[in-house]
């Protein structure tokens, strides 16, 4: 399966249902943060994938392991902050 991609500058909920994060590009923002929930209900209540962190712009965030990627069960939920983030987040 090839992975899937989306450019965010503000929280999204990507993806419901089985998958897996393959990775995180950070372009630009001023301060940008990330954090990423096993969440299907736009929920921080929900499983952590990656707790908050603060990027590097630009920064490339590469997930490897099982079998090239960091599964999640229920979603792919993105909280993005800091001022004017651009965030790319590769998932299947």
């Amino acid at each position: 399966m090839s992975a899937n991609f989306v450019s965010l500058s503000a929280t999204t909920q990507v993806k419901v249902g089985l998958g897996k994060l393959k990775g995180i590009f950070v372009s630009s923002g001023t301060a940008p943060t990330v954090a990423v929930y096993d969440s299907a209900t736009a929920s921080t209540a929900d499983p952590i994938i990656l707790n908050t962190f603060t990027a590097a712009t630009p920064g490339n965030y590469v997930f490897t392991g099982d079998a090239d990627g960091v599964g999640f069960s229920k979603g792919l939920y993105v909280v993005i902050g800091g001022t004017t983030p651009k965030v790319s987040v590769f998932y299947e």
